[in-house]
Protein backbone atom coordinates (compact mmCIF):
# COMPACT_ATOMS: atom_id res chain seq x y z
CA UNK A 1 0.00 0.00 0.00
CA UNK A 2 1.79 3.49 -0.85
CA UNK A 3 1.90 6.31 1.67
CA UNK A 4 0.70 9.45 0.68
CA UNK A 5 3.02 11.79 -0.21
CA UNK A 6 1.59 14.31 1.87
CA UNK A 7 1.40 12.40 5.25
CA UNK A 8 5.22 11.22 4.26
CA UNK A 9 6.39 14.33 3.86
CA UNK A 10 4.96 15.66 7.08
CA UNK A 11 5.74 12.53 8.95
CA UNK A 12 9.35 13.52 8.01
CA UNK A 13 8.93 16.95 9.09
CA UNK A 14 7.85 15.99 12.65
CA UNK A 15 11.15 13.61 12.69
CA UNK A 16 13.12 16.48 12.16
CA UNK A 17 11.40 18.15 15.02
CA UNK A 18 9.93 21.23 12.18
CA UNK A 19 6.30 20.92 13.72
CA UNK A 20 5.25 24.16 12.64
CA UNK A 21 6.11 23.17 8.74
CA UNK A 22 4.40 19.67 9.29
CA UNK A 23 1.00 21.84 10.39
CA UNK A 24 1.19 23.84 7.23
CA UNK A 25 1.87 20.69 5.42
CA UNK A 26 -1.16 18.91 6.71
CA UNK A 27 -3.94 22.08 6.69
CA UNK A 28 -4.25 22.07 2.92
CA UNK A 29 -4.59 18.15 2.57
CA UNK A 30 -7.37 18.06 5.44
CA UNK A 31 -8.98 20.28 3.77
CA UNK A 32 -9.45 18.16 0.76
CA UNK A 33 -9.59 14.95 2.74
CA UNK A 34 -11.51 15.97 6.42
CA UNK A 35 -11.63 11.82 6.66
CA UNK A 36 -8.08 11.17 6.69
CA UNK A 37 -7.74 9.70 10.15
CA UNK A 38 -3.35 9.36 10.21
CA UNK A 39 -3.30 12.69 9.11
CA UNK A 40 -5.48 14.15 12.04
CA UNK A 41 -3.24 11.87 14.25
CA UNK A 42 0.03 13.64 12.92
CA UNK A 43 -1.16 16.99 13.01
CA UNK A 44 -2.56 16.13 16.76
CA UNK A 45 0.91 15.38 17.81
CA UNK A 46 2.18 18.29 16.44
CA UNK A 47 -0.18 20.37 18.03
CA UNK A 48 1.13 18.56 21.01
CA UNK A 49 4.43 18.99 20.64
CA UNK A 50 4.53 22.51 20.29
CA UNK A 51 2.27 22.54 23.40
CA UNK A 52 -1.02 23.91 22.01
CA UNK A 53 -3.22 21.26 23.88
CA UNK A 54 -6.52 22.78 22.68
CA UNK A 55 -5.95 22.01 19.11
CA UNK A 56 -4.28 18.73 19.77
CA UNK A 57 -7.63 17.64 21.72
CA UNK A 58 -9.56 18.65 18.77
CA UNK A 59 -7.47 16.73 16.09
CA UNK A 60 -7.44 13.58 18.44
CA UNK A 61 -11.44 14.09 18.88
CA UNK A 62 -11.33 14.39 14.70
CA UNK A 63 -9.41 11.30 14.89
CA UNK A 64 -11.69 9.06 17.19
CA UNK A 65 -15.04 10.18 14.84
CA UNK A 66 -13.59 8.35 12.32
CA UNK A 67 -12.01 5.68 13.58
CA UNK A 68 -13.63 5.26 17.19
CA UNK A 69 -12.06 3.35 19.56
CA UNK A 70 -8.69 4.22 18.34
CA UNK A 71 -5.91 3.50 21.04
CA UNK A 72 -3.25 5.74 19.81
CA UNK A 73 -5.88 8.29 19.84
CA UNK A 74 -7.28 7.70 22.90
CA UNK A 75 -3.81 7.72 24.41
CA UNK A 76 -2.99 11.06 22.77
CA UNK A 77 -6.00 12.09 23.74
CA UNK A 78 -5.78 11.31 27.27
CA UNK A 79 -2.72 13.42 27.57
CA UNK A 80 -3.41 16.35 26.22
CA UNK A 81 -6.73 16.20 27.69
CA UNK A 82 -4.61 15.79 31.37
CA UNK A 83 -2.32 19.35 30.36
CA UNK A 84 -5.63 20.99 30.29
CA UNK A 85 -6.62 20.44 33.95
CA UNK A 86 -9.61 17.84 32.83
CA UNK A 87 -8.53 15.40 34.15
CA UNK A 88 -11.56 13.51 34.75
CA UNK A 89 -12.06 12.93 30.73
CA UNK A 90 -8.26 12.51 30.55
CA UNK A 91 -8.53 9.21 32.85
CA UNK A 92 -11.80 8.19 30.98
CA UNK A 93 -9.97 8.32 27.63
CA UNK A 94 -7.06 6.23 29.18
CA UNK A 95 -9.08 3.63 30.77
CA UNK A 96 -11.10 3.36 27.65
CA UNK A 97 -7.48 2.52 25.63
CA UNK A 98 -6.62 -0.17 28.70
CA UNK A 99 -10.34 -1.69 27.96
CA UNK A 100 -9.77 -2.08 24.37
CA UNK A 101 -6.04 -2.44 24.66
CA UNK A 102 -5.10 -4.24 27.56
CA UNK A 103 -2.16 -6.29 26.17
CA UNK A 104 -0.40 -2.97 24.88
CA UNK A 105 1.99 -1.49 27.22
CA UNK A 106 1.44 2.19 27.02
CA UNK A 107 -2.21 1.94 27.53
CA UNK A 108 -1.31 1.43 31.01
CA UNK A 109 1.25 3.63 30.94
CA UNK A 110 -0.49 6.22 30.19
CA UNK A 111 -3.48 5.54 32.66
CA UNK A 112 -0.47 5.38 35.39
CA UNK A 113 0.31 9.04 33.93
CA UNK A 114 -3.22 10.20 34.60
CA UNK A 115 -3.62 8.59 37.88
CA UNK A 116 -0.85 10.01 39.54
CA UNK A 117 -0.83 13.35 38.26
CA UNK A 118 -2.08 15.13 41.07
CA UNK A 119 -0.34 14.16 44.87
CA UNK A 120 -3.92 15.25 46.21
CA UNK A 121 -5.53 12.10 44.57
CA UNK A 122 -7.35 9.85 46.87
CA UNK A 123 -4.75 6.61 47.82
CA UNK A 124 -6.78 4.60 45.96
CA UNK A 125 -6.26 6.29 42.31
CA UNK A 126 -2.09 6.23 43.45
CA UNK A 127 -2.49 2.20 44.42
CA UNK A 128 -4.65 2.20 40.68
CA UNK A 129 -1.49 3.98 39.07
CA UNK A 130 1.59 2.12 40.81
CA UNK A 131 -1.11 -1.19 39.14
CA UNK A 132 -1.11 -0.10 35.94
CA UNK A 133 2.87 1.00 36.04
CA UNK A 134 3.71 -3.09 36.97
CA UNK A 135 1.37 -4.05 34.25
CA UNK A 136 3.26 -1.84 31.83
CA UNK A 137 6.68 -3.31 33.13
CA UNK A 138 5.34 -6.53 32.96
CA UNK A 139 4.38 -5.97 29.18
CA UNK A 140 7.14 -3.80 27.71
CA UNK A 141 10.54 -4.40 29.94
CA UNK A 142 12.29 -3.21 27.73
CA UNK A 143 10.62 0.25 27.61
CA UNK A 144 12.02 3.54 29.62
CA UNK A 145 8.94 4.80 30.19
CA UNK A 146 7.33 1.77 31.63
CA UNK A 147 10.03 2.27 34.14
CA UNK A 148 9.55 5.81 34.64
CA UNK A 149 5.48 5.22 35.50
CA UNK A 150 6.95 2.63 37.78
CA UNK A 151 9.63 4.59 39.56
CA UNK A 152 6.88 8.10 39.55
CA UNK A 153 4.30 5.65 40.83
CA UNK A 154 6.27 4.25 43.35
CA UNK A 155 7.26 7.67 44.88
CA UNK A 156 3.48 8.46 45.28
CA UNK A 157 2.46 5.31 47.25
CA UNK A 158 6.07 5.19 49.61
CA UNK A 159 7.46 2.57 47.93
CA UNK A 160 11.20 3.91 47.88
CA UNK A 161 13.13 0.74 47.35
CA UNK A 162 10.67 0.01 44.24
CA UNK A 163 11.52 3.39 43.02
CA UNK A 164 14.82 3.68 43.10
CA UNK A 165 14.76 -0.20 41.51
CA UNK A 166 12.65 1.46 38.76
CA UNK A 167 14.58 4.37 38.04
CA UNK A 168 18.20 2.65 38.01
CA UNK A 169 16.38 0.45 34.98
CA UNK A 170 15.02 2.98 33.70
CA UNK A 171 18.87 5.37 33.39
CA UNK A 172 19.68 2.06 32.36
CA UNK A 173 17.82 1.63 29.16
CA UNK A 174 17.75 5.41 28.47
CA UNK A 175 21.08 6.43 30.39
CA UNK A 176 20.80 10.13 28.22
CA UNK A 177 17.48 11.03 29.73
CA UNK A 178 17.73 13.94 31.35
CA UNK A 179 14.66 13.69 33.89
CA UNK A 180 16.22 10.23 35.11
CA UNK A 181 19.74 11.59 35.45
CA UNK A 182 18.18 14.10 37.92
CA UNK A 183 15.99 11.90 39.53
CA UNK A 184 19.13 9.61 40.29
CA UNK A 185 22.08 12.50 41.26
CA UNK A 186 18.66 13.86 43.59
CA UNK A 187 18.54 10.50 45.31
CA UNK A 188 22.24 9.84 45.92
CA UNK A 189 22.73 13.85 47.03
CA UNK A 190 19.61 12.95 49.47
CA UNK A 191 21.51 10.54 51.24
CA UNK A 192 21.72 10.55 55.00
CA UNK A 193 25.25 10.15 54.97
CA UNK A 194 25.92 13.01 52.31
CA UNK A 195 27.66 16.26 53.71
CA UNK A 196 26.47 19.60 51.76
CA UNK A 197 29.76 19.56 50.56
CA UNK A 198 29.54 16.32 48.99
CA UNK A 199 25.49 17.09 48.15
CA UNK A 200 26.97 20.29 46.18
CA UNK A 201 29.39 18.25 43.90
CA UNK A 202 26.67 15.76 42.88
CA UNK A 203 24.65 18.45 42.03
CA UNK A 204 27.25 20.32 39.90
CA UNK A 205 28.36 17.02 38.01
CA UNK A 206 24.63 16.20 37.83
CA UNK A 207 24.20 19.61 35.82
CA UNK A 208 26.73 19.17 33.49
CA UNK A 209 24.98 16.37 32.17
CA UNK A 210 21.51 18.15 32.10
CA UNK A 211 22.01 21.48 32.39
CA UNK A 212 18.57 22.33 31.70
CA UNK A 213 17.46 20.54 35.26
CA UNK A 214 15.25 22.54 37.30
CA UNK A 215 15.44 19.78 40.17
CA UNK A 216 19.42 19.64 39.90
CA UNK A 217 19.50 23.48 40.09
CA UNK A 218 17.39 23.66 42.93
CA UNK A 219 18.95 20.92 44.61
CA UNK A 220 22.36 22.54 44.00
CA UNK A 221 20.58 25.82 45.78
CA UNK A 222 19.75 24.02 48.66
CA UNK A 223 23.56 22.04 49.45
CA UNK A 224 25.03 25.37 48.61
CA UNK A 225 22.81 27.01 51.55
CA UNK A 226 23.88 24.64 53.51
CA UNK A 227 27.36 25.16 52.89
CA UNK A 228 26.70 28.81 53.60
CA UNK A 229 25.43 28.27 56.87
CA UNK A 230 27.85 26.32 57.90
CA UNK A 231 29.82 29.24 58.54
CA UNK A 232 28.74 30.67 61.01
CA UNK A 233 29.89 27.76 62.87
CA UNK A 234 33.23 28.93 61.98
CA UNK A 235 33.17 31.78 63.41
CA UNK A 236 31.43 30.85 66.02
CA UNK A 237 34.45 28.67 67.07
CA UNK A 238 36.50 31.69 66.04
CA UNK A 239 34.67 34.30 68.76
CA UNK A 240 34.91 30.96 71.61
CA UNK A 241 38.98 30.94 71.01
CA UNK A 242 38.69 35.21 71.11
CA UNK A 243 36.67 34.52 74.65
CA UNK A 244 39.01 31.80 75.92
CA UNK A 245 42.21 33.99 75.18
CA UNK A 246 40.63 36.97 77.15
CA UNK A 247 39.01 33.88 80.48
CA UNK A 248 35.32 35.24 80.16
CA UNK A 249 34.99 31.41 80.83
CA UNK A 250 36.21 31.31 84.14
CA UNK A 251 34.67 29.20 86.51
CA UNK A 252 35.06 28.51 90.32
CA UNK A 253 37.10 25.66 89.56
CA UNK A 254 39.45 28.16 87.81
CA UNK A 255 38.30 31.45 89.17
CA UNK A 256 41.91 33.12 88.57
CA UNK A 257 41.79 35.82 85.54
CA UNK A 258 44.85 36.64 83.87
CA UNK A 259 46.08 40.27 83.95
CA UNK A 260 44.96 42.67 80.82
CA UNK A 261 45.80 43.18 78.12
CA UNK A 262 46.86 39.88 76.66
CA UNK A 263 50.07 40.05 75.74
CA UNK A 264 50.39 40.47 71.83
CA UNK A 265 52.01 36.85 71.54
CA UNK A 266 48.97 35.33 72.77
CA UNK A 267 46.77 37.74 70.98
CA UNK A 268 48.83 36.64 67.81
CA UNK A 269 48.39 33.01 68.46
CA UNK A 270 45.10 33.39 68.54
CA UNK A 271 44.90 35.61 65.26
CA UNK A 272 46.66 32.79 63.59
CA UNK A 273 43.69 29.82 65.11
CA UNK A 274 41.34 31.76 63.87
CA UNK A 275 43.13 31.97 60.46
CA UNK A 276 43.71 27.92 60.18
CA UNK A 277 39.95 27.20 61.39
CA UNK A 278 39.17 29.67 58.29
CA UNK A 279 41.66 28.58 55.93
CA UNK A 280 41.07 24.56 56.47
CA UNK A 281 37.05 24.87 57.06
CA UNK A 282 36.76 27.39 54.41
CA UNK A 283 39.28 28.18 51.65
CA UNK A 284 41.10 24.66 51.50
CA UNK A 285 37.49 22.78 50.80
CA UNK A 286 36.07 25.99 48.41
CA UNK A 287 39.31 25.60 46.35
CA UNK A 288 38.83 22.02 46.03
CA UNK A 289 35.19 21.96 44.99
CA UNK A 290 33.81 22.14 41.04
CA UNK A 291 34.03 25.15 39.31
CA UNK A 292 30.22 24.74 39.02
CA UNK A 293 29.55 24.81 43.05
CA UNK A 294 32.00 27.80 43.50
CA UNK A 295 30.30 29.82 41.27
CA UNK A 296 26.60 28.85 42.63
CA UNK A 297 27.96 29.57 46.02
CA UNK A 298 28.48 33.61 44.82
CA UNK A 299 25.27 33.44 42.86
CA UNK A 300 23.12 32.02 45.55
CA UNK A 301 25.10 35.18 47.88
CA UNK A 302 23.90 37.73 45.64
CA UNK A 303 20.28 36.13 44.56
CA UNK A 304 19.29 34.47 48.17
CA UNK A 305 18.31 36.62 51.36
CA UNK A 306 19.04 34.22 53.37
CA UNK A 307 22.12 32.91 52.13
CA UNK A 308 23.33 36.96 52.27
CA UNK A 309 21.34 36.33 56.06
CA UNK A 310 23.82 33.60 57.17
CA UNK A 311 27.01 35.02 55.39
CA UNK A 312 26.31 38.65 57.37
CA UNK A 313 26.54 36.83 60.36
CA UNK A 314 29.32 35.02 60.38
CA UNK A 315 31.07 38.14 59.52
CA UNK A 316 29.48 39.99 62.42
CA UNK A 317 30.42 37.50 64.69
CA UNK A 318 34.18 37.12 63.18
CA UNK A 319 34.29 40.80 63.55
CA UNK A 320 33.11 40.62 67.41
CA UNK A 321 35.86 37.69 67.95
CA UNK A 322 38.54 40.21 65.94
CA UNK A 323 37.70 42.87 68.57
CA UNK A 324 37.76 40.69 71.71
CA UNK A 325 41.31 39.07 70.68
CA UNK A 326 43.19 41.86 68.62
CA UNK A 327 42.22 44.78 70.94
CA UNK A 328 44.42 45.40 73.94
CA UNK A 329 41.38 45.76 76.26
CA UNK A 330 41.92 46.80 80.10
CA UNK A 331 38.75 45.80 81.28
CA UNK A 332 36.58 42.95 80.61
CA UNK A 333 32.78 44.39 80.28
CA UNK A 334 33.51 45.37 76.73
CA UNK A 335 34.29 42.37 75.23
CA UNK A 336 32.10 40.30 77.12
CA UNK A 337 29.27 42.01 75.22
CA UNK A 338 31.18 41.65 72.22
CA UNK A 339 31.07 38.24 73.11
CA UNK A 340 27.41 37.66 73.26
CA UNK A 341 26.34 39.91 70.55
CA UNK A 342 28.71 37.68 67.93
CA UNK A 343 27.04 34.79 70.13
CA UNK A 344 23.42 36.00 69.75
CA UNK A 345 23.20 37.44 66.54
CA UNK A 346 23.74 33.81 64.49
CA UNK A 347 22.13 31.59 67.10
CA UNK A 348 18.58 33.73 67.09
CA UNK A 349 18.02 32.20 63.75
CA UNK A 350 20.30 28.78 63.63
CA UNK A 351 17.21 26.82 65.05
CA UNK A 352 15.18 27.68 62.26
CA UNK A 353 16.64 29.17 59.13
CA UNK A 354 17.62 25.74 57.69
CA UNK A 355 14.11 25.48 56.51
CA UNK A 356 14.16 28.51 54.64
CA UNK A 357 15.25 28.65 50.80
CA UNK A 358 18.37 29.73 50.02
Amino acid sequence: MSVNPVLARAGALQAADRFEESKAVLAPHLAGEPDDDWAWQLLAVAHERLGEYEPAARAATEMLRISPGHVGALILLSRVLLCLGRQPEARAAAEEAVRRAPDKWSSHYALSGVLIAHATAPPADHEQAYDAAREAVRLAPHEPDAHKALCFAAVRTQRQDVAKQALVEWLRLDPSNETAQAMYTDAMAGGPDVTAAQAAEMYSAGLAGAPQSAMLRSGLDEATYRLLRGTRWLALACLAAAGVMIDLFATSKDPTLRELPVPLGNRVWVLMVMAAVWGFGALFRYSRMRRGVQLNIRSLVRRGRWSRIAVAQAAWTMLCALLISQVPWTDRSMPEALFWAGLVVPVSTMLYDRRKAG
